[in-house]
């Protein structure tokens, strides 16, 4: 197929299977600059769905970066907090939401530290009441990718521009299914597959988890009553929809103030504009107490100096070495490319989703319970084809889970 065939299908596999979008729903979608041609089309599909109004919200790289360049230093305490909460209005009346990522992952390196603590910690706390519509699933939603020049060449250096964009994009293809000839069928059995995993999680109702592999030995603690999710669910309002297009894992929730031991990264974390890479940590009593990264560590600090939350983890996902993603080669320096690509963990918010009866139960509750939260959920990546993991009866007893990256069940 020609490239405008396989985004025309992209498209439509992103309406259709990630968002499921439904007749007369609105969709609210942000994307960069360089998405143009993605989202039109996928605006023609929603329309062609039933959708009764899309609107896009347009980011741009060079604005972003003028800002940190050129706006007073008082001033990175703002954060559009009118926008967010026109966002969080949109969804509680029922709009779906659509994210395309393709951001310059190191866009805003070497910036004032200070200035991007500020900035994301203003915008965390202004995007509160959406985010929490979103982890809550109350909502449709869905995360796409699109390449763009500046993505391209950080993934591909030493490529010429064209090249690299035109070789992204046949990556991102092949690892969202959209150039196979029926993607939604194989969807729809990736999902099964999935599903058929967290089945077998949630039966054996583990306590914990424990890690062991070059500079990991940690013992991670399951929140009470924690249920195991993967591929498409159903939100609150009844659509079933696949959040992230591609996805790999299975997922579920920590305890918070059950997590001991030391972990390293295995892969680069791209935050904010930052590029984040070696992270190694020390958890007390489910906190980090120790923290250092071989770059971007003032990055790193930042984030989990953002509330007390940030600090313990609100997400544990399990990914084989031999996942598509993985055995690319690629490494996509974009959190949803490459946290598919390995097991990770996620420093903030909990997923409601991942308690039995969530979205039924209280703050007090869920935190009872040892679901985290926090202003921020970003993921990073510690799986690799050297890790192993135990799941931790209620007995005390261990059975293998992955070894050396796989599945060993």
């Amino acid at each position: 197929m020609t490239h405008e065939m396989l985004l025309d299908t992209y498209a439509k596999l992103a309406v259709r299977t990630g968002l499921n979008l439904q007749k007369g729903q609105q969709l609210v979608m942000t994307a960069p600059l360089d998405a143009v041609p993605l989202v039109r089309r996928i605006t023609e599909h929603a329309y062609r769905a039933g959708a009764s109004l899309v609107t896009t919200l347009y980011a741009d790289d060079e604005t972003t970066l003028a800002r940190y360049q050129h706006a007073p230093g008082e001033a990175f305490g703002t954060a559009s907090d009118w926008l967010f909460n026109g966002m969080a209005e949109a969804f509680r009346g029922g709009a779906a939401r659509l994210a395309i990522a393709g951001e310059n992952p190191a866009l805003l390196a070497g910036q004032d530290p200070d200035k991007l603590s500020r900035a994301n910690k203003a915008r965390s706390r202004a995007y509160r009441p959406a985010l929490e519509l979103i982890t809550g699933f109350a909502i449709n939603w869905c995360v796409i990718a699109a390449a763009t020049p500046a993505w391209a060449k950080s993934v591909f250096p030493g490529l010429p521009e064209a090249e690299a964009v035109d070789r992204l994009w046949k990556a991102i293809f092949a690892c969202t299914k959209a150039d196979l000839p029926d993607p939604i069928a194989a969807w729809e059995q990736h999902n099964a597959d999935l599903r058929r995993r967290t089945e077998f999680l949630n039966q054996r109702r583990y306590r914990a988890l424990k890690y062991k592999g070059p500079g990991t030995d940690l013992m991670l603690g399951l929140a009470e009553e924690h249920c195991w999710k993967g591929g498409g669910g159903k939100a609150l309002n009844g659509v079933f929809c696949n959040a992230n297009i591609p996805t790999e894992e299975v997922f579920t929730a920590p305890n918070k103030d059950m997590v001991e031991g030391i972990v390293c990264s295995s892969k680069p974390l791209s935050y904010q504009g930052s590029l984040i890479d070696g992270i190694r940590v020390r958890f007390e009593h489910g906190r980090i107490v120790e923290m250092s990264a071989d770059k971007g560590q003032e990055a790193f600090r930042n984030l989990i100096d953002t509330d007390e939350g940030a600090a313990r983890l609100g997400e544990v996902a399990l990914v084989p070495h031999s996942s598509p993603i993985s055995t690319s080669g690629i490494i996509f320096n974009n959190t949803l490319f490459d946290e598919n690509a390995a097991s990770h963990i996620a420093v903030g918010q909990s997923y409601t989703e991942n308690i039995r009866d969530g979205s039924k139960r209280s703050k007090e509750e869920l935190a009872a319970l040892g679901a985290n939260t926090s202003l921020v959920h970003v993921d990073w990546m510690i799986g690799s084809g050297e890790l192993d993991v135990d799941g931790i009866l209620a007995d005390g007893s261990a059975e293998p889970l992955m070894r050396k990256g796989e599945w060993a069940i």
